[in-house]
């Protein structure tokens, strides 16, 4: 998803981080497959057009989803805010509240992390 924009962050990522930064996906697709028969299940909540966006292989909330359920340490920082109500845009935090998976914003994640400015 990042590198799909040709844009100052792809430049960036391809300079300043290592090759083994991005995982291979490969490993989760049993997560994945658990995550996208939960999106289809909710066609009563989201419009078709969300829930093909959320699945679309170019998009990385459901793989990161599946990745965080894949591996119980990790937590998802993300900036999106729980809105179980809207049904043009499946959102992070709906799916990891369904699957348990631990989020959190930046400001949490500085706050975690012991950080202070």
């Amino acid at each position: 998803e990042i590198y799909s924009h040709n844009d100052a962050l792809e430049d960036w990522c391809k300079v300043n981080l290592p090759q083994d930064f991005f995982k291979n996906t490969n490993t989760v697709m049993g997560e994945y497959a658990q995550i996208s028969i939960w999106a289809e299940s909710k066609r009563d909540q989201y419009w078709p057009r969300a829930i093909q966006e959320f699945l679309d292989a170019a998009e990385a909330d459901a793989f990161l989803v599946a990745y965080a359920l894949n591996n119980d340490d990790t937590k998802i920082i993300t900036q999106e805010v729980s809105a179980p109500n809207i049904k043009t845009k499946i959102k992070i935090p709906e799916v990891c509240n369904a699957f348990n998976v631990e989020f959190m914003n930046v400001i949490n994640m500085f706050r975690d992390l012991g950080e202070t400015f």
